[in-house]
């Protein structure tokens, strides 16, 4: 299925086994190799992140048309995928009932990663345009998943944290929690202490991208040792975008 196409690049859904293997082996570079992560599928011999979920969801592809190769992923869980799967991922880190039971179709994304020798450039405004069909084609309504910052040091993310929970918290009626046994409070640093600008440098790309798009976070985050990742779960509702906000996400169509 392809979604989109440029002149340099193609954004599509994986349609074989040789192109899985592309996407996880993009995945080992860099959540493995480049972040230090790990997992207990994870297959170090033919370098490949994997894991479970695998088998159930969509693999968005972004394509370099000059050299053939898959320089960007994002993993796409529906909710009858996700039911089949025993799950969705981020239910290992949270507790997703306020968004299970909102009656409105949701859609978790996952592993989203770029080769790094395209990020800071046009690539992700790609992918991201193909995730803009691929949400208008299934009708959904909130996105949501696990979005990570690197390393399991919290108190030395005090920073970016309390600013996520002193002004991106989710509305009460979608705000999913860390689970009991691995909570994190975010509310590090009293809100009049904060010092937003170093708070928003140490944000990853990824976070503030969502943020400008109108993003928020659930309450709590969750300390992924596996992946030597601190852990949030960003969420954002589409049908709560603004004209300007909706032309950034699609930025890219063509």
């Amino acid at each position: 299925m392809t979604i989109g196409k440029s002149a340099d690049f193609e954004v599509r859904l994986a349609r074989t086994q040789d192109e899985l293997r592309a996407a996880q082996r993009l995945r080992y570079d860099v959540f493995v190799s480049e972040l230090g992560g790990g997992g207990a599928r994870v297959d170090h011999d033919q370098r490949l992140e994997v894991d479970h979920f695998d088998d159930f969801v969509d693999h968005l592809i972004l394509v370099d048309k000059k050299t053939a190769q898959i320089i960007g992923v994002y993993r796409l869980l529906r909710r009858e995928m996700a039911d089949a799967a025993g799950g969705f991922y981020s239910e290992n880190e949270y507790d997703l009932t306020s968004l299970k039971q909102s009656g409105r179709e949701i859609l978790e994304l996952g592993r989203s990663c770029l080769h790094p020798d395209y990020r800071g450039g046009v690539a992700m405004h790609h992918l991201w345009a193909g995730l803009a069909r691929y949400v208008a084609t299934h009708r959904i309504e909130i996105l949501f998943g696990v979005a990570s910052f690197h390393g399991t040091d919290f108190a030395a993310l005090a920073q970016p944290l309390s600013l996520l929970h002193h002004a991106y918290l989710a509305p009460a009626d979608l705000r999913v929690r860390a689970v009991k046994t691995a909570f994190q409070s975010m509310d590090l640093i009293p809100e009049a202490d904060l010092d937003r600008r170093r708070a928003m440098v140490q944000m990853p790309s990824l976070i503030k991208a969502y943020l400008r798009l109108g993003g928020c976070v659930g309450e709590g985050a969750f300390i992924d040792h596996a992946f030597n990742t601190t852990d949030v779960c960003l969420m954002m509702d589409t049908t709560q975008l603004s004209d300007r906000q909706a032309k950034i996400y699609g930025a890219g169509q063509s």
